[in-house]
């Protein structure tokens, strides 16, 4: 064998066991990413568009394999802005307490059209003073009464099938934008990344852009998803918006999990997975990042 032969050789073993090591090391990369994250301790506060929430999150913890999950607490007022919680009498207010227990991880909100919320405030400034690394979360809901506009309202749920989709993300959207205004103000004054918006009312209206397109099987109108004109969301909307908070609080991706909701498929489950992942992953205010 000459001398160039081994030397070829060599060269040829170096370069594959290189390969092999690269693979190894994205594939544990990989791995790493699909691996459940740690639990955290969280308390919920909003009103009927969110305070469904918890219970289903704990399936999905369940289903993720999620060790150490804990719910610290949940306060829920009907049609409340954030300040009614923070205003709420100190004999009832279990939100104040937990916050200055210095033990909760995430800390939830739901907005009101009403923005900014002094109460997003006041609930930021304590939470952060007794844990600095908390994360406070503002859910953005989707429309109520479907308003495309300013004092326009549907008075009944059939109406829903006639809302202009295009308009009401245009409303979404501008609404949306003030609660971003009140974030990025609240953490430039902390300096750090402290609070975050989960867009649940885009996702909504993906959804109905879906069925008003034929797109999402088993359900043809719009009406299907809500049991009223106010727009409390059946178990459709449900299941998404559980979807979504989800990834917010665990910056996971829950394609996959299995979630129990009565009147949701299989199928729909996925699609529903997908757009929560798609909406909250990469939407810069949200904290989740997309592979």
């Amino acid at each position: 064998m000459t001398k160039r032969t081994c030397v070829s050789r060599r060269v040829v073993l170096l370069t594959s066991l290189w390969v092999i090591v690269a693979w190894c090391g994205v594939r544990a990369i990989a791995d790493d990413a699909k691996s459940a994250p740690a639990g955290l301790r969280v308390f919920y506060t909003g009103h009927s568009f969110h305070m469904f929430v918890p219970p289903r999150v704990v399936q999905l913890v369940k289903s993720a394999d999620i060790q150490g999950h804990k719910q610290v607490g949940a306060q829920g007022i009907g049609g409340s802005r954030v300040i009614q919680h923070w205003d709420l009498a100190d004999d009832k207010n279990t939100a104040k307490p937990a916050l200055e227990s210095g033990g909760i991880d995430v800390f939830t909100m739901a907005a009101h059209l009403q923005v900014p919320d002094p109460g997003i405030d006041q609930f930021t400034e304590l939470g952060l003073k007794h844990n600095p690394k908390l994360r406070l979360l503002v859910q953005a809901s989707w429309m109520p009464f479907d308003q495309t506009a300013p004092q326009q309202r549907i008075r009944e749920n059939s109406e829903r099938d006639n809302t202009k989709l295009d308009a009401l993300q245009v409303a979404t959207v501008e609404w949306r934008k003030k609660l971003e205004a009140q974030a990025d103000d609240l953490n430039r004054r902390h300096e750090r990344k402290a609070v975050f918006l989960v867009p649940v009312g885009d996702a909504v209206n993906k959804l109905r852009e879906q069925i008003a397109a034929g797109k999402f099987p088993g359900v043809t109108k719009q009406t299907d998803l809500f049991r009223d004109a106010i727009g409390h969301g059946l178990g459709h909307v449900q299941a998404l918006a559980a979807y979504c908070n989800f990834v917010a609080i665990y910056r996971h991706n829950p394609q996959g999990l299995t979630l129990s909701e009565p009147g949701v498929t299989d199928e729909q489950h996925a699609i529903l997975q997908r757009i929560a992942w798609d909406t909250v992953a990469g939407y810069s205010h949200s904290g989740v990042v997309k592979p």
